[in-house]
């Protein structure tokens, strides 16, 4: 590959290619990371010192699997929340409903928490129904949208072949755009991280990654705290790259302008 067409806008990238890139400039930033003086952030050897300490003597993986169960609880329910009110804007009496639903995103949790409080019937049902909501509110408006936004053009062409209008929502709002829930969900679904530590904060009963980050954060223990963010986000980024891999294996025709361009 000719180097300069890292620096020309809109140039096709193999896929060898940008993943040789991705591993060059993370090497570098690692080596800037190492040599960076500054007294506020750790550096990777202390960093990987306090990840051992966490792991073998304050139990970072139960508390990893504790927060992971809950959160991918939270996105399931989320998930199809979100779509059976996104897929029934079809209907003209549930597009205010779900129009109001979208508004709520601007309603932070910490004024909502003592209602949750008051409604739940544990703790566990406490955190997962705050994670429910907070994404929730932010899934079904992108999801909405993206069902208002199906050209009319191929409704029209699932009509011409004379399917009944709820077929005509199945073979084309559903199931031709199960792309655009899987982009829903993968944008949404970090969000459930993002409030994982305020959650965990309010309910410690059944641990979490959230109530040790509060605890070492309170203590002031800066290499464990990155240590522990860190873990938070390769956890995220593994959890985004199994939804684009669903969505490659559900979705295929998506990418085959990818392999003509990269060819």
């Amino acid at each position: 590959m000719n180097l300069k067409t890292l620096f020309l806008p809109n140039q096709p990238v193999s896929p060898s290619a940008m993943q040789a890139l991705v591993g060059i400039q993370a090497l570098g930033l690692i080596a800037l990371w190492s040599a960076w003086p500054s007294a506020l952030l750790p550096k990777p050897l202390a960093i990987a010192s306090a990840w051992q300490e966490l792991w073998v003597n304050q139990g970072l993986g139960g508390e990893i699997w504790a927060s992971l169960t809950v959160n991918l609880q939270a996105l399931a329910l989320a998930t199809g929340l979100s779509a059976v009110l996104a897929y029934l804007t079809v209907l003209p009496i549930m597009r205010p409903l779900v129009l109001l639903l979208s508004k709520l995103r601007f309603l932070g949790l910490t004024g909502l928490t003592l209602f949750f409080t008051l409604a739940a019937s544990s703790g566990h049902a406490l955190k997962v129904s705050l994670l429910v909501f907070g994404m929730s509110v932010f899934f079904v408006t992108a999801l909405a949208q993206e069902v208002a936004a199906t050209p009319i053009e191929r409704l029209d062409h699932a009509r011409s072949l004379r399917l009944p209008e709820w077929r005509v929502v199945w073979e084309v709002i559903i199931r031709g755009r199960l792309d655009a829930l899987l982009e829903a969900l993968r944008q949404n679904a970090a969000m459930g991280w993002m409030m994982l530590t305020m959650v965990e904060g309010l309910v410690r009963g059944e641990g979490g990654i959230g109530g040790l980050l509060l605890a070492q954060n309170k203590h002031l223990h800066l290499d464990a705290v990155v240590a522990i963010q860190l873990t938070v986000l390769l956890i995220g980024i593994a959890q985004d790259c199994v939804i684009g891999w669903a969505k490659r294996l559900l979705c295929p025709h998506l990418y085959l302008h990818e392999a003509v361009r990269t060819a």
